[in-house]
């Protein structure tokens, strides 16, 4: 069995922290090989704020994925969230002076360098430059302006911006747990990967990545990303408030959550009650399920409402930027009971719950697809997709046998005509790699990996 075309996923949550090995078949769904979980106790709001803690859960989701997978993870691509991204708007514009030749890539790269060129407030790094459409001179809204004259090349670009700190730390833990960094990408964009359609990134869509301690929003028209936000609140406000005004511990909050809990309070009535384990050598105590769904629901809204300033945020009013699809939420608190209903009288916008349910293949498609992994199916993806495009890497897994000994396996990658080899010496081979221009992405993971070395 020949190990290729595989990718691994590092969600780095609030609450849980999932390492996801993932491969495409033969039908392009993607399968899952492996999957290991930790509890997360040293991220906060998306943000790492214990190292030594981090660097703990993610050695234990990796070896729980080595384990059930039968591979060792050498190199992950990793989600990046928290309450520190922020996005904007920016256009910006080259002067070509050959413009008797047609654009190409290399046109398009310089613009994009130019984007990352930006001063950004003290402490921040540019993590996404999105183009989003193009002018060439005077013709307006082109979607590809390659192979097209012009002297005046424009674009309008999405910038997501972060903050050195937590992207250093970040990229410190996963180096720590001894693993290699082969990318980052914002979590709603991965998530996205997972549960939107080609049908409703065109008709217009708001994505809902309702997390543990952010709620992460990625806008699409037209296919295009046209905004990202990140509510620094998500399910756990709601556990703590149950905590608070019930007057018990965080455990047994979660678990009323998760299975009596509900976002519409007149779904229960006043003589329904859950009884709770009291404390050692205490009575138990009594809770109304009407009372626990008031404290839910006012809570919900307000992660809701927030949502529905940043749809408005992007223009949703205007007819030509309608949310024709509407919302589609996932993540962990998309599970809480009767939250569809709620966010559609809220928003007054078609809902639906995210699954990944098309995308995935095998015997783990029902447990794989429920919408808590949105984050890390949508990283695997990720991952696949840039293997894919770049054509070859070096080997990023080994092969367990019997004895724990590894065995390097050698990941090729192939096109439609024909293979193509890491080491290929063919004169053909080194003038492609020679006019192979970098996307933007390799340019930042390597500015990425620059300052990581820096901080050694």
């Amino acid at each position: 069995m020949e190990y290729q075309d595989i990718a691994i996923g590092l969600d780095v949550g609030t609450t849980k922290i999932v390492a996801m090995v993932g491969r495409r078949n033969e039908y392009n769904k993607i399968e899952i090989l492996g999957i290991g979980r930790s509890k997360s106790i040293g991220v906060h709001r998306g943000v790492v704020n214990n190292i030594t803690q981090t660097i703990e859960a993610i050695r234990e989701a990796v070896s729980e994925a080595e384990h059930s997978s039968g591979l060792k993870i050498k190199e992950v691509i990793v989600g990046i969230a928290g309450q520190h991204i922020r996005s904007l708007q920016h256009n910006d514009y080259i002067t070509r002076l050959d413009f008797e030749n047609v654009i190409n890539q290399k046109d398009i790269q310089k613009l994009i360098d130019q984007v990352h060129k930006l001063v950004m407030l003290p402490g921040e790094e540019i993590i996404h430059v999105l183009p989003q459409e193009y002018k060439v001179d005077s013709q307006a809204e082109i979607g590809e302006p390659i192979g097209m004259y012009g002297s005046r090349l424009e674009a309008n670009f999405h910038v997501v911006v972060g903050q050195i700190s937590s992207i250093r730390n970040i990229g410190r833990c996963v180096k720590a747990a001894g693993l290699n960094l082969s990318g980052m990408t914002l979590e709603p964009l991965a998530s996205a990967e997972a549960v939107l359609s080609t049908e409703e990134r065109e008709a217009g869509v708001a994505l809902v990545d309702i997390g543990g301690g952010t709620t992460d929003i990625a806008i699409f028209k037209d296919n295009i990303i046209r905004h990202t936000a990140v509510i620094p609140f998500g399910g756990n406000v709601i556990t703590e408030n149950i905590k608070t005004d019930c007057l018990i511990i965080e455990r047994q909050a979660e678990l009323l959550k998760i299975k009596f809990g509900s976002a519409w309070p007149g779904e229960n009535k006043e003589t329904e009650i859950v009884c709770i384990p009291g404390l050692r050598g205490r009575d138990p105590k009594e809770i109304s399920l009407k009372d626990l769904s008031h404290i839910i629901h006012k809570r919900v809204c307000e992660i809701l409402e927030q949502v529905n300033i940043e749809i408005q945020n992007y223009g949703n009013e205007e007819q030509k930027k309608r949310l024709i699809a509407g919302l589609v939420m996932t993540g962990g608190g998309s599970q809480l009971k009767h939250i569809r209903p709620l966010s559609e009288y809220i928003t007054g916008m078609d809902v639906r719950i995210g699954y990944s349910n098309e995308y995935i293949a095998g015997e783990k498609n029902g447990i794989i697809s429920n919408p808590e992994y949105a984050t890390s199916i949508g990283l695997v993806i990720k991952g696949l997709d840039d293997k894919k495009k770049y054509l070859c890497t070096p080997d990023m897994v080994h092969k367990y046998d019997n004895n724990h000994t590894s065995e390097v396996i050698s990941t090729k990658f192939y096109n439609k005509k024909q293979k193509l080899n890491y080491e290929d010496n063919s004169d053909h081979s080194k003038k492609k790699n020679k006019t192979k221009s970098k996307s933007f992405l390799e340019i930042w993971a390597d500015k990425f990996r620059q300052i990581l070395n820096d901080t050694e």
